[in-house]
């Protein structure tokens, strides 16, 4: 009898490789056939999933934001008060622990190769508005007079460029370094 494989499941472990290679290889590390190595497959056995390298550095990108969005889910049902939702859901973002610094290296590698694919702009796009919506949300429900979008824009920058820093200058983005710049911001925010 042929063996039974979850295709889900083996999708969900190719991506979860996948951010592996990225996170100590970098993107041009993150060949199929390093992707399959580390994840203990055959060589063909990525290709019936991700057709292409550009097919999986999406579903990859598609999976740490999707995994950031559920983090901020749980972590905002506990917030006390709509600064603390805020807090938690920037939080979340930063890349505070080696898990998220991950993250954001696949992240900062998928905006690079993204340069030339309109289609991972588009992606990139459609995220940052729901990111960008949820954080005018709270925002709004700190101060609802407030045009908030200019602060939006601000947390949004800071999150991508905390982002960035970790990939490239870890020393410089340390857990309590952005942790402190996190609340500096939000008070010169929500104060001004």
């Amino acid at each position: 009898m042929p063996k039974l494989v979850d295709h889900d499941a083996r999708r969900l472990e190719i991506v979860e490789a996948t951010v592996r290679v990225i996170a100590r290889a970098g993107f041009e590390g993150a060949t199929m056939r390093e992707v399959a190595a580390e994840g203990g497959f055959a060589n063909g056995a990525i290709k019936p999933y991700f057709g292409s390298k550009a097919a999986l550095l999406r579903a990859t990108y598609e999976h740490v934001y999707d995994r950031t969005n559920d983090r901020v889910e749980a972590a905002a049902d506990g917030a006390a008060t709509p600064r603390e939702a805020l807090e938690r859901f920037c939080r979340e973002v930063l890349p505070l622990d080696a898990a998220r610094v991950d993250e954001a290296r696949v992240a900062v590698a998928f905006w690079g190769a993204s340069e030339s694919a309109p289609e991972a702009r588009e992606l990139h796009a459609r995220f940052m508005d729901g990111w960008r919506e949820r954080l005018g949300a709270l925002l709004a429900a700190l101060a609802p007079e407030r045009d908030h979008r200019p602060a939006v824009e601000a947390l949004l920058t800071f999150l991508l460029g905390a982002q960035i820093t970790a990939a490239l200058e870890p020393a410089r983005a340390g857990a309590e370094q952005l942790e402190a710049q996190l609340r500096r911001l939000l008070d010169a925010l929500l104060l001004g």
